[in-house]
């Protein structure tokens, strides 16, 4: 298959997968982010943009955090920040499973992270002060 081609099976497969992710089809949405995935794998990063990359774990962590494999969908949402450190959404995504576990410090990292990327996002800022309430707290009854 001649680059283009392939290049152009990768966008088909990234937009269909974008499609049932967005009409809640959560079992096809991740089937075809899953393909996407080794299509790129297979092929070479090269046609497979970082944005995209990191766009499709993403959602596929976010299909699995839906469906509570909390270490799973971690593990996209880290491979998603490799593929693109800027893209504040996976810290975020990822601080969130964190701070469920009680793991405290790491989701105060992400969260921080999230806020320095993007000064902006609301829901980071409420989380890391739910998250520093919650750990002060924690530390109160020191356990």
């Amino acid at each position: 298959m001649d680059q283009e081609a392939s290049a152009e099976e990768a966008q088909e497969l990234l937009s269909a997968a974008h499609s049932q992710f967005q009409q809640r089809r959560f079992e096809e949405a991740e089937e075809l982010y899953s393909r996407f995935l080794q299509h790129c794998a297979c092929d070479g990063l090269s046609e497979c943009g970082s944005r995209d990359l990191a766009t499709a774990l993403n959602n596929r962590g976010q299909i699995k955090y839906l469906r509570v494999d909390f270490y799973e969908a971690m593990d996209d949402y880290t491979s998603a920040i490799e593929a693109q450190p800027d893209f504040e959404v996976p810290y975020y995504n990822r601080g969130l499973i964190l701070y469920r576990l009680g793991y405290f410090d790491e989701a105060l990292k992400d969260f921080k992270k999230v806020l320095e990327l993007n000064p902006n996002f609301e829901d980071a800022s409420l989380s890391l002060k739910q998250t520093i309430r919650d750990k002060e707290e924690k530390q109160k009854r020191a356990y």
